[in-house]
């Protein structure tokens, strides 16, 4: 295992279809996710077309409403590879009202912040293992944020899922706890030689809203939008560039680091947001 492994979520279609796609063509091992099979089929065949250099492609299924799901991707991954250099959280999305899924949590929560929490968690003895043969700051992991962090003034901790919210505003604080995660889990690692990272995307025409509610249909539909190719690009230049392995905890937005929102910056919440989140977790036995 002498070329450079990433995991992406997300992988079978808009962001991560690209942004896998670029990394094969780099020569690198992919590992990707995706829900949806026809999806992931076509996935497969354009990614596995454009592998260069000896890069490869494995699509693995994961529905990531589902922490059981998420746990089973972990264990296939580690099943895998022996290796992990970067760690791509992008799956996520809108919901055109609030779900609670099987396990009791709220979906859009489960699916933007719990499942790359959960996946991180379980990946990082493979990331710190790689840290430990790879210069410092060159094992990454990526957060795929939003500007829709700026929405909230903060998470509120007496519905922390957002089951009393309304099914935009549950993204907007979603996606500021993607920001907040990415702050605590930079300090964690601190000492290990792993950066953490986090970017905004823009609006993507990708199939993101597909499943939000008319209001954000219409936003999506009226919004000047980019190629998915876009923001890949910055997810590529975050897992290769030295830029990306320096200074963990920023965000960034077209390969420019960017100040997030004040309540993306606290770290009493970014602290507080990991035990809520592993309180969660250990109520529904993961």
């Amino acid at each position: 295992m002498t070329r450079p492994v990433v995991v992406i979520t997300g992988a079978s279609a808009g962001i991560g279809k690209s942004a896998a796609r670029m990394l094969v063509a780099k020569g690198w091992q992919v590992i990707g996710t995706g829900r949806d099979p026809s999806r992931s089929a076509a996935a497969i065949a354009e990614i596995e077309a454009a592998a260069q250099d000896g890069g490869s492609f494995t699509m693995l299924r994961g529905d990531f409403d589902s922490m059981t799901d998420v746990m089973r991707v972990a264990d296939e991954v580690k099943a895998l590879t022996p290796r992990l250099d970067v760690l791509v959280n992008n799956a996520g999305g809108v919901r055109d009202r609030i779900i609670e899924a099987a396990d009791g949590t709220e979906a859009t929560f489960a699916a933007n912040h719990l499942a790359p929490f959960l996946l991180t968690r379980e990946l990082l003895q493979l990331l710190k293992a790689t840290a430990e043969s790879q210069p410092a700051g060159s094992v990454r992991v990526i957060a795929v944020g939003s500007s829709a962090h700026r929405r909230p003034d903060g998470l509120d901790w007496d519905d922390l899922q957002s089951f009393g919210s309304d099914t935009n505003m549950a993204y907007c604080r979603a996606k500021l706890a993607n920001n907040l995660f990415t702050r605590e889990l930079a300090r964690r690692l601190a000492g290990d030689g792993i950066v953490a990272q986090a970017m905004h995307p823009g609006v993507v025409a990708s199939n993101f809203a597909s499943h939000g509610d008319e209001s954000m249909q219409k936003h999506m539909a009226a919004a000047p939008t980019v190629s998915p190719d876009e923001p890949a690009e910055t997810i590529v230049w975050l897992a290769t560039d030295p830029e990306g392995g320096r200074e963990p905890g920023r965000y960034f937005y077209q390969k420019s680091e960017e100040t997030p929102a004040p309540a993306a910056l606290d770290d009493a919440a970014a602290a507080r947001l990991w035990q809520e989140s592993e309180a969660i977790l250990a109520k529904i036995g993961i």
